[in-house]
């Protein structure tokens, strides 16, 4: 496509079009920035806009360049920061205070903090302790025993672990090993627009949102996931919480206030935060949720970790789109894709 005009070029600006990123930048007068098409920022006013043809020129209009897009190229010094950050966290034994972790971002503590939960949606803390679980998850499975576990996982004792570790799980730690033997969660098959819902939940909160194409083969994949667990279905003090998930479904702009038990891995409790970060009515490419979370590389793994997501609508990846805006796939269907999306910019 041809950018030789500027009607063209508001065109791509307005539309996010990344293609255009190589054809010339925009500055925003009411800024001072300038920015490539295709920028996450918020879309500028038509009136306050200005195109120029390179970096330089935008720049000699006395426009400085967004942190956020980058239009000079290379990489986000603040993603840079929080990639290293990530990385000191994922090789320690035990969690780095912020002092070290600040350090190593080359910013002050205050600075980085908010930084770090710009960027992840996670306190470093928080993103520590999800490092953490997830190790914990992995050696329940494998370890010689739950004690193994505990200081396999970086916990400094047993009861620490019964505490936070049992939060994190949604269970304690020796049901957790034995696929949720004797835990009890609370589920039911509701019919919606868009076909089966199922809803379950922990004695944490809200722990599954499925869709299906016939209701009798969820449940299946809830006794999957949870094969020692006490399943039980349509329990009537359950009603009020399928309610609210059913009413999501027909209205996904407006939420779910309900209490979730998200277990994922650290990395993907971050996407996962980013993704409930995107506004309803609006949407973000895979790289720009990777960029986001600080790691600007891993738009394969953050479609990865939206495929994995089992809380439709609650946890919202289907306003993840393709750098083209086109919808690409969806755990669920690109058709119920397009549905929510569609009721969201109606809303």
């Amino acid at each position: 496509m041809s950018y030789s005009n500027d009607e063209a070029r508001w065109e791509a600006v307005a539309s996010r079009n990344k293609g255009a990123a190589e054809v010339f930048v925009f500055g925003v007068r009411t800024t001072g920035v300038y920015c490539r098409p295709g920028c996450a920022s918020r879309t500028p006013r038509r009136e306050n806009v200005r195109f120029f043809a390179t970096p330089d020129e935008a720049e000699g209009a006395g426009l400085r360049p967004c942190k956020r897009c980058t239009p000079r190229g290379g990489e986000d010094p603040r993603a840079a920061a929080v990639a290293r950050a990530c990385a000191l966290i994922g090789a320690a034994e035990g969690p780095p205070t912020l002092g070290q972790l600040a350090d190593v971002a080359g910013m002050s503590a205050f600075h980085f903090h908010r930084v770090f939960k710009a960027a992840t949606g996670l306190t470093p803390a928080e993103y520590a302790r999800a490092r953490r679980d997830e190790r914990l998850r992995a050696g329940l499975q494998s370890a010689s025993s739950v004690t193994a576990a505990i200081y396999e996982a970086g916990y400094g004792s047993a009861s620490g672990l019964y505490g936070d570790g049992a939060a994190a799980l949604g269970m304690q730690p020796s049901a957790y090993r034995a696929g949720a033997c004797g835990e009890r969660i609370s589920y039911a098959v509701a019919e919606s627009s868009l076909g089966p819902v199922l809803v379950a939940a922990t004695a944490r909160g809200v722990c599954a949102i499925e869709f299906g194409e016939r209701a009798e083969q969820l449940p299946a994949r809830l006794a999957a996931r949870f094969p020692n667990a006490e399943l039980v279905a349509d329990d009537p003090a359950f009603s009020a919480t399928v309610a609210s998930v059913a009413a999501l479904v027909e209205t996904p702009a407006r939420g779910l206030e309900l209490p979730l038990d998200i277990q994922g891995t650290a990395f993907q409790q971050r996407v996962w935060a980013a993704l409930r970060a995107i506004p309803p009515g609006s949407t973000a490419g895979y790289a720009e949720v990777a960029a986001r979370i600080g790691q600007p590389g891993a738009a394969r793994a953050v479609a990865q970790a939206c495929a994995a997501n089992g809380l439709a609508v609650a946890v919202p990846c289907h306003r993840v789109v393709r750098g083209d805006g086109a919808l690409s796939g969806y755990r669920w269907g690109a058709e119920r894709k397009r549905a929510l999306l569609e009721r969201e910019q109606e809303a």
